[in-house]
């Protein structure tokens, strides 16, 4: 990016304390709501096995020893002082930390990373380039293309884990919640209130996402907020009145003497107290409360057991938190430039810890914890399977893609015609004409006039701002009209809608042109040294006002824009182009690309190439997509035929196609059929 135009950004003010009360205050209601409600359970859960309460409190007091310091070490020491440190531009998760080793290692699948990719605002390093060349593990991992699949399998593992968690919490969190309800009832009553009352309630929650989520966090944030300060004071309550000598128990001693006198049980009761890793000033206060009432009231029921309302998150949860381990220590050599040793230390001392907790939720596996686990799997398999494919789709492109001169020789064979209008092309090549267009022009030998290479790709970062979102360049001289544009997409952007895509696809590609004209000639009419710019397959960066003003380009408006363009020359724009909206009742916009012959280093045929462009916005665009069908080579492996000849091809006749996703309309699509062996 060139500066001297005005498309870096300045640094990202520091959020103010009123905005980080505001947020806080709003995630009560929607992360809090689901995570504080675990005392509701955790102790019923823990002493469910087979686990007897002598006058000594030694398994109260060991049960307390181990939720104080799971609550410690792991979620405030391990995720909020040392993970939430690796974030990715504010985002936070495993695919978040996936993609800060993807920028700091070449170890991603996708082939399709580009230098230029680094120029962007959110591409953060935490170390120059310079720096993390000098590692030997970076060096090592890029090595061995095993550990990429391995790192990625590690990484889809963890996502499907969260999704079959989530698939189940809501309901685990409602029905321990409404199980309260228990003590004011009887047994006859129980059956026909709570769980219709947890329906109930369940289906009003999902009725108002429709709302948005930061709506639903303002409306349950008091409710939470509420409870969390109620559930403080019982706590306080319950210390002072039943055992105020309950604090022996933060010593880590009873821990060991828990482990010795329950043996088997206290081990499979780990399961239980994996539960209480959430909110953690009101939850110690709470657990440490009722551990104080448990000690003078040793006749805990434990006859009902929720059974596999409780047990189904006690694997999944675990599972993600291993993977976090994992990708975080790999993350403190990459992107902190940390010792190896200091990375191990980090995954031996929290590995080991929830390694004592997975061995414990594995006892669970039967009781409920397989359908998170088999739901998993299930995603895991469609990920695993869309991604292999892809990977090979683009690698068959790759190697049967077209060349430059094969397209330039186009305009000379006999019987092929350019026709009015725009082309878009839409491949996932970087570089190259793709094979699907080579498969168009031989069965119909006509392409348009202004022909558009659009590659819509993502890369490793939550999100790519607009004025860098366009990457502009040439296929070919000027007076072929053919352009690359790559379109890029952080992992957390929305798409654009077709209509608004359009229409800064034809600025930019102005803007282009414009770009192009001031690189070719220096401002005294002078042509550039070619070392300086490359003018044929080069990309530009394009897309920020500050640029397009320093080109001429007049941006005045009222209202939203017009997919409707026509041709001017007035007393305001001699010799210039100026793309003007249809009129509409109260909603008029002017996008004018002002181009005068007088300015310096612009000839006729940059007036030409803009009124080309502007004739062919008017003649209509359209979108040309490949149609792919994916099978095996003879000779592959019944898996390979499984997989890809079967799997793939239900999961790409079942899910949005491309025309879909990009909302293209139907009236301006083309299909070609594309059969990819691999």
């Amino acid at each position: 990016m060139d500066p001297e135009f005005g498309v870096g950004t300045a640094p990202r003010k520091r959020a103010s304390w009123r905005t980080t009360l505001l947020l806080a205050y709003q995630s009560l209601g929607v992360v809090y709501g689901d995570l504080s409600i675990s005392p509701l359970y955790v102790y019923k859960s823990t002493f469910a096995e087979d686990i007897t309460h002598s006058e000594t409190n030694e398994e109260i007091y060991g049960a307390l020893s181990f939720v104080f310091w799971t609550l410690t070490l792991i979620p405030l020491i391990k995720y909020v002082t040392i993970v939430l440190r690796a974030d990715d531009n504010g985002e936070g998760g495993t695919f978040a930390l996936y993609s800060l080793i993807c920028r700091h290692a070449n170890v991603s699948l996708l082939p399709n990373r580009q230098v230029a990719d680094e120029e962007l605002s959110t591409y953060k390093l935490e170390y120059p380039p310079e720096v993390a060349q000098r590692s030997r593990v970076k060096e090592w991992m890029e090595k061995h293309k095993k550990l990429h699949t391995a790192l990625l399998v590690m990484v889809m593992i963890g996502t499907c884990m969260v999704i079959g968690d989530g698939v189940l919490t809501p309901a685990i969190s409602v029905f321990s919640a409404v199980s309260g309800l228990e003590l004011s009832l009887s047994k006859d009553q129980r059956e026909y209130a709570v769980i219709p009352i947890t329906c109930a309630i369940l289906v009003f929650l999902f009725a108002l996402q429709h709302y948005g989520t930061h709506r639903v966090g303002f409306l349950f944030a008091p409710i939470v907020l509420s409870w969390l300060l109620c559930m403080s004071a019982i706590g306080l309550y319950n210390i002072i009145h039943w055992n105020p000598h309950v604090y022996q128990a933060l010593n880590p001693s009873y821990m060991i003497t828990f482990l010795k006198k329950t043996r088997k049980s206290g081990w499979m009761s780990l399961g239980g107290i994996l539960l209480c890793m959430t909110v953690y000033p009101s939850l110690i206060l709470g657990y440490m409360g009722q551990a104080a009432y448990l000690s003078k009231h040793h006749n805990f029921d434990a006859s009902y057991q929720i059974g596999f309302y409780i047990a189904v998150p006690g694997l999944a949860v675990i599972t993600v938190m291993l993977v976090t381990t994992c990708l975080m220590s790999v993350a403190i050599m990459l992107c902190w430039h940390r010792s190896p040793l200091l990375a191990l230390a980090f995954f031996l001392f929290f590995g080991s810890i929830e390694a004592l907790y997975f061995s414990a939720s594995l006892i669970k596996f039967l009781e409920g914890a397989w359908v998170p686990i088999l739901l998993s799997l299930i995603l895991l398999a469609v990920m695993f399977v869309w991604h292999h494919v892809t990977i090979k789709k683009y690698e068959y492109d790759m190697h049967n893609k077209v060349t430059l001169e094969w397209l330039l020789a186009l305009g000379d064979k006999l019987g092929m015609v350019r026709v009015p209008g725009i082309g878009l092309v839409y491949t996932d090549l970087t570089s190259g004409v793709p094979a699907n267009f080579s498969r168009f022009v031989t069965n119909l030998p006509a392409f348009h006039r202004v022909l558009v290479f659009v590659c819509v790709k993502s890369v490793p970062v939550p999100h790519v701002l607009p004025a860098e979102r366009y990457l502009v360049g040439r296929v070919g001289p000027p007076g072929h009209c053919s352009y690359r544009c790559i379109v890029r997409y952080g992992y957390r952007d929305v798409h654009q809608d077709v209509d608004s895509f359009e229409t800064e696809l034809v600025e930019s590609l102005a803007t282009f042109i414009k770009l192009d004209a001031l690189f070719r000639c220096s401002d005294a009419g002078e042509p550039r040294d070619s070392s300086c710019y490359e003018r044929e397959n080069a990309l530009t960066v394009i897309g920020s006002n500050p640029l397009r003003r320093h080109l001429g380009y007049d941006d005045s408006h009222d209202g939203v824009s017009s997919s409707a363009y026509e041709t001017r020359a007035d007393a305001d724009s001699v010799n210039g182009i100026e793309l003007a909206a249809a009129p509409a009742p109260a909603i008029k916009k002017q996008v004018r690309f002002a181009v005068e012959s007088r300015s310096p280093g612009v000839d006729e045929r940059v007036l030409e190439e803009l009124r080309e462009l502007c004739e062919a916005r008017e003649a209509g665009t359209a979108f040309i997509l490949g149609h792919s069908h994916v099978q095996t080579k003879p000779g592959s492996s019944v898996l390979k035929k499984l997989a890809v000849g079967v799997g793939y091809n239900f999961l790409r006749r079942n899910c949005r196609g491309p025309d879909v996703a990009l909302r293209v309309p139907p009236a301006s699509l083309l299909e070609v059929g594309m059969v990819y062996v691999l």
